[in-house]
């Protein structure tokens, strides 16, 4: 309500902390402030974390957090923090993990009850504003709380140490003893197998998630020969790009599906979930050559650079599941409007009905082919597949006329990472130059703007204001962009930047006592414990994404700590990963990497040449996970500045290849063919 005084939000840059600006509730961000004044009024803290493109945190924002009543309570009884879990990954990890560990499930909005010190005593999730479904009303909730906080403060005292000690077990795992060995992958990929959903595709059942990480380690498994592995592939990303999971008109994926045949979506688009899934069906279409994948690539590019990068170039991080207070409003159609604008068989095509597939209108989806429709009004399905093409421009023309959903427009670095890498190697992969353009907009703007005077780099921008340090995430993911980067355009600078950011990675993060990343840097603000993040969940791991990278900056140079380092950060989790792969999916990657065999693939020759353009292209146009690639002039920059590349020359003044492993390499080549054949050695 914007008639509302304002609070102290109103001072944030982050667009999930404004949208709660004229809330009646007293706010506050998380900062030394809010736990002084908890400290000095001895009342607990209620701590409220989620995002901008969050459904049920919007619900619990119109019932409970805009309510006088509600909001005099928890103003009276509480000091309110209120964080944006993207600006905030640690606090949000944190807590969630005590979320969990009361409750065994979690989700945003988080709604936790600390002590003034920070620890957590009571947390759940969403709370409805009347009691509903065995769930207490919130005023019932903060009752009972400020009640047991005045009545029976010994127990939450005891409780607070008890779940705080809980959630710093994670930061005290050590190393496995046992090897990091193929048996892993293979007890990993059986588990997968058990859960598969061989109708569906994906993995379990109801909401369904997309999975990219996870899918991509399936995808390393089948080019390793694994029975069945591509065809588990395959048949989820069909399905998921039939289902209305993908927007059939605008391109890009929702952030999941609340059904197990991907039909009805939760409708937020995240830039973290579109990256990946197209760097998934790039890499999957290189594989296979399957044209669908292809174009749903290069659809969720566009949507990428259409709807979520700002001009100057960074990445905005989410569009809104909600328009007009709806959720789902700008995505659905009615029966009437679909068939007034693009006529009955198309939408038959859609899955629409008359009266709707979902809660009285139509979520698009794929469930029949033209050629089961076209019988039916005596039509050839060539000519009604040629129609359904059409209709999407038409549909796309008519839904632009819409309320468009909101767009947290905040810049992440570790996401940006993702959409930069994804970008580059899909501009490489699918020949279009346009998006290794974007990519290169992208990492300039970040390394610009998210960066402080130091050169160290930053969590956040938005509307020319930076946010806090980077955690362990934006460091990997944005060095891992700027290593895919060198690897497209062969520009020395982006190699440069990519070690750089990986050292202050290990400078920073690394645990020498136990292994792995911390979340939080040496220097950052103390919490209740120092976090890590070790799961891969709709984000990869900063520990998974930091193993990855290293592992391939030492194929490039030759660098023994680089190595040592990665595999302690999958050590840590090698148990973990057999156990629980679709916890672990880009760790599981990480480790197809370690176990090799790696390629490390040195080109030498002028850039401009086309005969080093094409063996490049050799290496990069199929799908080598286990290859780095380096390429560069004789005697130049990249020489002195690429280990890989030192003191290689050309051969009979032609551009010539080295195929090697661990810098041990074979005969140097200058024609395809024999490029090919050393290659497929692998």
């Amino acid at each position: 309500m914007t008639d509302r005084p304002v609070n102290r939000l109103a001072r944030a840059t982050s667009p999930y902390l404004l949208q709660h600006a004229h809330n009646p509730v007293d706010w506050y961000p998380w900062g030394e402030e809010a736990l002084a004044a908890a400290r000095d009024r001895d009342v607990p803290i209620f701590l409220s974390i989620g995002y901008a493109a969050c459904h049920w945190c919007h619900v619990m924002e119109r019932e409970s957090f805009e309510d006088d009543e509600t909001a005099a309570l928890m103003n009276e009884r509480f000091v309110p923090i209120k964080v944006d879990r993207e600006e905030r990954p640690d606090l949000d990890g944190i807590y969630m993990d005590a979320v969990q560990a009361m409750n065994g499930h979690g989700g945003w909005p988080l709604s936790a009850f600390l002590t003034p010190d920070g620890r957590p005593f009571y947390a759940g999730t969403y709370y409805p504003k009347e009691p509903a479904h065995g769930m207490p009303s919130f005023i019932q909730v903060l009752t009972g709380v400020s009640d047991a906080w005045a009545e029976r403060r010994d127990e939450i005292v005891v409780q607070a140490a008890r779940v705080t000690e809980a959630i710093a077990r994670t930061g005290q795992l050590t190393e496995s003893r046992e090897p990091l060995s193929a048996d892993v992958a293979t007890l990993a990929v059986a588990s997968l197998r058990r859960s598969f959903d061989p109708r569906w595709g994906g993995f379990g059942g109801a909401p369904k998630f997309p999975q990219p990480m996870t899918l991509e380690f399936v995808l390393r498994q089948a080019l390793r020969g694994e029975p069945d592995a591509l065809e588990m592939v395959v048949v989820t990303l069909d399905r998921m790009r039939e289902g209305g999971i993908y927007d059939h008109v605008g391109g890009g994926f929702a952030r999941y599906a609340t059904d197990a045949a991907w039909h009805v979506p939760h409708f937020e688009k995240m830039l973290y979930d579109n990256a990946q899934l197209l760097q998934l069906y790039t890499r999957s279409w290189q594989v296979t050559r399957n044209e669908d994948f292809r174009r749903v690539a290069v659809e969720t590019a566009e949507y990428l650079l259409r709807e979520l990068q700002h001009p100057e170039g960074g990445f905005w991080s989410s569009q809104d599941a909600d328009s007009e207070g709806v959720e789902g409003r700008f995505f659905v159609w009615s029966w009437d409007e679909l068939v007034g604008l693009v006529g009955e068989p198309v939408a038959a095509c859609f899955g629409a009905t008359p009266d709707g597939n979902w809660e009285g209108t139509n979520v698009l989806w794929r469930p029949v082919s033209p050629s089961a429709v076209a019988p039916g009004f005596g039509l050839d399905p060539t000519e009604l597949a040629a129609e359904i093409e059409d209709a999407r421009r038409v549909l796309f023309e008519a839904r632009e006329g819409r309320v468009k959903p909101g767009t947290d427009d905040k810049v992440l670095a570790a996401w940006n990472g993702l959409a930069i890498r994804a970008l580059a190697e899909a501009g490489r992969a699918l020949g279009e130059p346009a998006y290794v353009d974007a990519a290169l907009r992208a990492a300039t703007f970040v390394l610009e703007h998210l960066r402080d005077g130091r050169g160290r780099l930053l969590r956040s921008w938005r509307n020319g204001a930076a946010g806090e340090p980077g955690f362990a995430d934006d460091h990997a993911m944005m060095a891992a962009a700027c290593l895919a980067l060198y690897e497209t355009t062969w520009d020395v600078r982006w190699f440069v930047e990519a070690r750089a950011i990986a050292d202050e990675l290990i400078r920073r993060f690394f645990d020498d006592e136990r292994g792995g990343f911390f979340q939080t840097a040496d220097d950052a603000e103390p919490l209740v414990v120092r976090p890590k993040e070790l799961y891969d969940n709709a984000v990869p791991s900063g520990n998974s994404v930091a193993a990855e990278l290293l592992l391939r900056l030492a194929m490039v140079t030759g660098e023994p700590e680089y190595e040592r380092v990665a595999a302690s950060a999958l050590r840590l989790v090698r148990d973990a990963m057999a156990q629980a792969p679709t916890g672990f999916g880009h760790a599981l990657s990480a480790l197809d990497l370690y176990l090799g065999p790696g390629q490390e693939v040195a080109i030498v020759g002028d850039l401009d040449d086309d005969r080093t353009r094409a063996l490049a292209a050799e290496v990069a146009d199929a799908y080598r996970p286990n290859a780095a690639l380096a390429v560069g002039a004789p005697g130049g920059e990249a020489a002195a500045t690429v280990p890989l590349l030192a003191d290689r020359a050309m051969r009979d003044g032609l551009p010539t290849a080295y195929v090697c492993r661990r810098f041990t390499c074979k005969l140097p080549v200058t024609d395809l063919i024999a490029l090919r054949e050393q290659l497929a050695e692998a």
